[in-house]
């Protein structure tokens, strides 16, 4: 049988330094490289490393032609592209034209390029506001007549529509169908524990990697078989 990987877009780019220190976190090339050595860390622990070796000199870093690899899932939403205006200054804001933005659409192509990728993209609440940050709000608590307020105080509240429910189905899928009788879940957020738990149901081996022991949901450990957090970059020690 076969591992599928699922992967939380948004957690593994937040865990992505932590994992991967080596690489640059703005570049998407490096970013999509990095997921790619994820993969082969995961799949030597499958099939043994020097099978793993073998194909990475046969085929290069973001090749894994082993059947023993059912497809990697990665889930995450396309950035924020709307005009808006700032809250103190209403200055005008596009945000297609931001860095975030054009770092998300260029990753989201360069992994469409990686070989059994499937990406499942959600959509963003289309009632985007702005939010004092928590740094911004630490400061008015602490002394609220002290506080003026600017626009870097704030920072846009953006919620992801969508990306759950494709890996709740994507889970399904595989267990129902008897694809694979392995998933490892890259993430941590206690949203995907009905996945993990119907996939057990099903006799599915769930491992989660929550990339460089970082915490994850109470929920979500519980209803994992195990636990194999990814140390790279040395994926093979």
């Amino acid at each position: 049988m076969a591992t599928a990987i699922l992967v939380d877009g948004a957690f593994f780019l937040r865990r992505f330094k932590h994992c991967f220190p080596d690489h640059k976190r703005e570049d998407p090339v490096s970013v999509a490289h990095g997921l790619m050595l994820l993969v082969h860390w995961h799949m030597a622990l499958r099939i043994g490393p020097s099978q793993i070796t073998q194909q990475i000199s046969n085929n290069g870093p973001q090749l894994l032609e082993t059947p023993s690899l059912y497809r990697i899932f990665f889930y995450d939403c396309p950035p924020l592209t709307k005009r808006m205006h700032k809250p103190i200054s209403q200055t005008s804001i596009v945000f297609s034209k931001t860095e975030d933005a054009i770092f998300r659409i260029a990753l989201h192509e360069e992994i469409q390029k990686l070989r059994k990728l499937a990406i499942r993209l959600g959509r963003l609440n289309d009632t985007s506001k702005w939010r004092l940050s928590e740094q911004a709000t630490a400061r008015l608590i602490k002394d609220p007549t002290l506080f003026v307020p600017t626009d870097d105080d704030f920072e846009i509240d953006t919620k992801q529509k969508g990306v759950d429910m494709r890996l709740g189905l994507d889970v399904a899928s595989l267990a129902f169908k008897r694809q694979v009788d392995q998933i490892v879940i890259v993430a941590a957020d206690a949203d995907f524990v009905p996945a993990a738990k119907l996939a057990r149901r099903e006799g599915i081996d769930i491992v989660l990697d929550r990339m460089s022991d970082h915490r994850a949901a109470k929920d979500l450990i519980e209803h994992v078989d195990g636990i194999r957090d990814c140390f790279l970059p040395k994926p093979y020690d």
